[in-house]
């Protein structure tokens, strides 16, 4: 080992920081009674050429500076303190771990049985850290900050987006380089998208039972370093992931698309008590994890072995550091929480106004970006979709489910369906919401795709090696007659209707869309509904699309248009339902197939599968006690869920306004229908309209 100087240093920031001379190094451990940070030479080697014995600690922080580091300097810790399982302590210096504020991993996780066996030296397979000063050049980059109710997400996968896209350059396939790429870009504008939703970007680590079966973690949910991107998705290496996230980040800027990052602070890579010990867990074990009575294993609210102990001040710290750091240093515009519950939880109960949301929404930084929820994790009461606090939006889970129902035909679903269209104020106007707490979706990463959802009953997961248990069983899917392929054009056409369907009734509702990539042109995972460990062409984007996959590309893209103009289908408040202000016309009419207005008993109904809103658009009028103006056209939807076709009845307060149909589901190529000439609409089963009010002359009367 060579001598190296250390002088004392600073116990802030955590982390590795790149000083005028040298380079600061700080580790919290409230427990160790030892910590030495490993210099490495390479990411090859497998020994370090240096132990540096931390000479400080201040407030369980240790620390030294050493003047002879530089920026790139390879690095990992040996931390040394009880062995005592029972106590809640699992230090062991035969293992080298990483830093939890390391914001470069220099290598990958070696899966070797030095990692697993507690009695070998892990120096040759852990995972290191390389010093890196984050700075950059962003020039004139502004955050975009969207307003919600203008927020189109588009949920997508590094990788899986541009890995087989034809107009990116083929080195840059697969990276964040790649989806900064002018040719990305280009088709994110013009699908008219505002936000990409990136999978985990983080440093994550692959299972060891994926790794022995030749397989990954694709999806990223089993996070190790919270401030580093991962060095798996850089065309530049691991050295360069820091500076080409942040290209692409202002690139995607500069064309008026927020970022916004799917992270996991609920759990780690490091798993349950038969885990590796890779970085926490050898770091203080007691005071970042959530730990039973008898201390020696783990609450787990995820499922995935371990639960962050968020009530610990360092923990919490840990994760609001990595939080602004992504924000001021990377620039993105918002966060989705992957089981936000896990983070709210006071020893047991669920707490939205536990200390983790308090210090967000008292955070100059955090509490000015976008905020998603996934609103449950897999502990008691964990599924909290409509309680969380002001400033969060939630993966709305009701809205999908209820869609799903509706359009498979499920007979009493009326009534939700048109609260989950008009935005959930059942779920969000109680504590001060607004539509815009509602993100709407119908697919996600986690299941079906749109496509899959309407061609398959079952889940199709043999690919994935677990004998297909793996993945959800209930899933509110329908093949329309058929498991999977067919040549039977009828139900092809059916399917192709049941997506258009599902994507309509998404783009109009109330609240924040969300689009899974792919979705968009009908992306199969061939009923596939778990494609975590697919990386591949099961799970990548196949961009050789077909005739229909056009078609439904430019229907998916005239949708998105017609909702960013039309301020009816993107209202700022929630509607109040009946006559505003004296005036004798409502901000929302619900009508049932005889033109008659809804009432109890029709939402009630057992069997009803049928229903209309008019949404009158033509005049400036109020609404709320504040009052919102929205002023555009008058439009009516049509919906038919039942599996025959109806003639349906439009009302209207002046004959001489006519309706004409922009928007037919179930004749997508034939001309519009004009309502004036006819006595009833033709709608046909399984199917809906859009129909837009042709004003006469002085729209005050309409």
């Amino acid at each position: 080992m060579k001598e190296t100087r250390v002088w004392l240093g600073k116990p802030f920031p955590l982390g590795a920081t790149v000083a005028e001379e040298g380079v600061n190094f700080a580790l919290f451990s409230e427990h160790a009674t030892k910590v030495e940070l490993c210099l490495f030479d390479s990411p090859e080697v497998s020994v370090e050429s240096a132990r540096v014995e931390l000479p400080e600690v201040t407030g369980h922080v240790w620390h030294g500076q050493l003047p002879d580091v530089r920026e790139g300097q390879i690095y990992g810790y040996r931390v040394h303190g009880p062995d005592a399982p029972q106590g809640g302590h699992r230090f062991n210096p035969r293992k080298v771990l990483l830093d939890p504020y390391a914001r470069c991993v220099a290598r990958d996780l070696r899966w070797d049985a030095a990692v697993l066996d507690p009695e070998q030296d892990s120096a040759a397979h852990a995972p290191l850290a390389r010093v890196v000063d984050a700075k950059y050049s962003w020039g004139n980059d502004r955050p975009p900050r969207i307003p919600w109710h203008e927020t189109v997400i588009y949920e997508v996968h590094v990788k899986g987006f541009t890995m087989r896209h034809p107009g990116v350059e083929e080195r840059l396939r697969g990276t964040y380089a790649g989806l900064g790429s002018p040719a990305a870009i280009e088709y994110l504008q013009r699908l008219g998208i505002t936000a990409v939703e990136l999978l985990p970007v983080h440093f994550h680590i692959d299972e060891h039972f994926l790794a022995q079966r030749g397989r990954r973690n694709y999806w990223g949910y089993n996070t190790l370093g919270f401030l580093a991107p991962d060095p798996r998705y850089a065309a530049s290496g691991p050295e360069g992931a820091v500076r080409e996230f942040q290209a692409m980040v202002q690139a995607l800027h500069a064309a008026g698309i927020e970022v916004i990052l799917d992270v996991v602070y609920n759990h780690t890579a490091e798993g349950n008590e038969q885990g590796p010990t890779l970085s926490l867990r050898g770091i203080d074990n007691a005071a970042y994890y959530r730990l039973t009575s008898n201390r020696a294993h783990y609450v787990d609210f995820t499922g995935c072995g371990n639960s962050l102990n968020v009530s610990h001040p360092f923990t919490l710290q840990l994760i609001m550091d990595s939080l602004r750091y992504w924000v001021s240093e990377m620039h993105v515009d918002g966060f989705r929480f992957d089981l936000a519950s896990a983070l709210g939880r006071d020893v047991w109960e669920v707490d939205r106004l536990g200390s983790f949301f308090d210090i967000i929404h008292q955070d100059p930084v955090l509490s000015q970006v976008k905020l998603i929820a996934e609103p449950w994790d897999l502990g008691p009461n964990g599924y909290q979709v409509g309680n969380f606090p002001v400033l969060w939006t939630e993966w709305n889970g009701k809205y999908r489910d209820c869609v799903r129902r509706f359009w498979k035909g499920h007979g009493g679903t009326v009534g939700e369906f048109a609260s989950r269209l008009s935005g959930s104020s059942d779920l969000y106007a109680s504590n001060g919401r607004r539509p815009g707490a509602s993100i709407n979706f119908i697919t996600a990463h986690d299941g079906f795709t749109l496509r899959d959802l309407v061609s398959y009953n079952h889940k199709h997961n043999e690919a994935n090696g677990e004998e297909n248990r793996d993945g959800a069983n209930d899933n509110d899917s329908w093949n329309c007659g058929t498991e999977g392929p067919t040549g039977d054009a009828e139900v092809i056409e059916l399917r192709a209707r049941q997506q258009r369907n599902l994507l309509t009734t998404l783009f109009l509702s109330q609240g924040v869309p969300m689009l899974l990539a792919g979705d968009e042109f009908g992306q199969t995972q061939h009923g596939n509904n778990n494609a975590y460990c697919q990386d591949g062409p099961i799970a990548w984007l196949d961009w050789n699309h077909t005739e229909a996959q056009v078609s439904l590309l430019e229907f998916t893209r005239e949708l998105i248009q017609l909702r960013k103009t039309q301020p009816v289908f993107r209202r700022r408040k929630f509607f109040q339902g009946r006559p505003i202000h004296g005036a004798d016309i409502k901000d929302i009419y619900w009508l049932k197939p005889d033109g008659g207005e809804m009432n109890d008993a029709d939402w009630n109904s057992g069997y009803a599968r049928s229903l209309g809103v008019v949404l009158p658009g033509n005049q400036i009028h109020e609404t709320g006690l504040q009052g919102e103006r929205i002023q555009g056209g008058s439009f009516a939807i049509l919906f038919n869920a039942h599996h025959e076709d109806i003639a349906f009845r439009l009302g209207s307060r002046r004959r001489d306004v006519k309706w004409t149909s922009i928007l037919d589901t179930g004749r997508p190529k034939e001309q519009p229908l004009t309502y004036a000439q006819m006595d009833e609409f033709p709608l046909r089963a399984r199917s809906l309209v859009v129909l837009r009010a042709l004003l006469p002359s002085n729209p005050a009367e309409s």
